[in-house]
């Protein structure tokens, strides 16, 4: 099968922008894209640093061991600057000719035919784009240098660019709330750290100072202070272990959620009296928006069963549901009356849970019942 062409390349090229929400992988994913849609022999990428160097490049028809060879990063000199400042686009017929032109390493693979485009969001320049020797058709004479970019190539190349800056910034954005999420719950752990390890410890202090005083007038009450000490620093230990875990940055990106289900009830099952086994069905993987969602929530409800329901075993399950996909956090503890947590106005972290669900066009669930454990599903669509 050839290369798609007209609309339905435009099409795939698009599609396949818009398939990730990490940066690195929507920059790789522009150039290759651009280096396909218009049949370039080679492609690349830049985004500047703000200094007069690029921040990352990016190139696709090049190898490694080429890519390599010709050394550092290129600087922001001669046409390239003159796209990044002036944010128009360049088509030439030989880069060579250019009076702008400053030459290039010598591992450098000989270009002739040349086009540039801004990737621009409004007056902001993200980078550009850069296209050489264009690829002349199969039934077309060879001309001796090269077919040359045209006018259509350079509309497409436009378009392309256009769609390229919503995907960068989306992307952008998305790792910019990724960070203030790990932010947010790095603050709220350092709150229930203070809270509950700092209360284990004034605690540990008054007992250990009480045993000291009896030591000379009631060994035995004593000894029974001794042992409020060891269990107190045992559950205070407990806390710490369990913060640390969730402090731990999820391997989402690199592990899927599965994996990453499965290690941190593994590190829970180890740091809790409480019985953590995971449980996974036949599941895909999911856009990362719904498994950052799915995640956060498995993490509150173990949260909430592990420090408050004194259960003896917490199941977490993935399962497909149809072309849903389905998270369950149960457990066997202590249970709780939904309604009257809400007339009290606690919440348990529902209503933050509840909004993950919502912002992914998922739904949540939770069923729970005074000393018969407690039920939290997660359901997410799927396509």
């Amino acid at each position: 099968m050839g290369q798609p062409t007209g609309l339905a390349a435009v099409s795939a090229a698009l599609l396949a922008m818009n398939r990730t929400l990490q940066v690195h992988d929507v920059l790789q994913t522009i150039v290759r894209s651009a280096r396909e849609l218009l049949d370039a022999r080679y492609a690349a990428l830049g985004i500047p640093d703000g200094n007069g160097g690029f921040a990352q490049f990016f190139v696709d028809g090049v190898t490694d061991r080429q890519w390599k060879a010709i050394g550092p990063l290129p600087r922001q000199h001669g046409i390239l600057a003159a796209m990044l400042t002036s944010a128009t686009p360049v088509r030439l017929p030989d880069v060579r000719l250019d009076p702008r032109f400053e030459g290039w390493p010598s591992a450098h693979p000989e270009m002739t035919d040349f086009l540039g485009m801004p990737i621009a969001d409004g007056e902001e320049v993200l980078g550009a784009i850069f296209l050489a020797n264009k690829r002349c058709p199969r039934d077309a004479p060879r001309p001796r240098d090269g077919c040359g970019f045209t006018g259509e190539d350079e509309q497409l190349l436009h378009l392309l660019a256009e769609h390229a800056a919503i995907a960068l910034t989306n992307a952008r954005l998305y790792e910019r709330s990724r960070e203030l999420t790990i932010s947010d719950e790095r603050a709220r752990l350092a709150h229930e750290l203070h809270d509950a390890v700092a209360q284990k410890l004034f605690s540990l202090r008054l007992t250990a100072q009480a045993a000291a005083t009896l030591l000379d007038r009631d060994l035995e009450r004593a000894r029974s202070e001794l042992r409020q000490v060891t269990a107190l620093a045992a559950e205070a230990a407990e806390e710490l272990r369990a913060a640390v875990v969730e402090l731990r940055p999820a391997a989402l990106d690199e592990d899927g959620l599965a994996a990453t289900l499965r290690a941190q009830a593994q590190v829970l099952d180890r740091a809790h009296p409480a019985k953590v086994v995971f449980d996974c069905g036949d599941t895909r993987a999911l856009p990362a928006p719904q498994e950052s969602a799915l995640l956060r929530v498995a993490q509150e409800a173990l949260h909430n069963a592990l420090r408050h329901a004194e259960p003896g075993t917490v199941t977490v399950a993935l399962h497909r549901r149809g072309t849903a996909t389905v998270l369950r956090v149960s457990d066997d503890g202590t249970g709780f009356d939904p309604d009257a947590i809400r007339t009290a106005g606690r919440h348990l972290g529902l209503v933050s849970m509840r909004d993950r669900a919502a912002a992914v066009g998922g739904t949540l669930t939770v069923r729970s019942t005074p000393g018969q454990g407690t039920v939290i599903e997660m359901e997410v669509p799927g396509a």
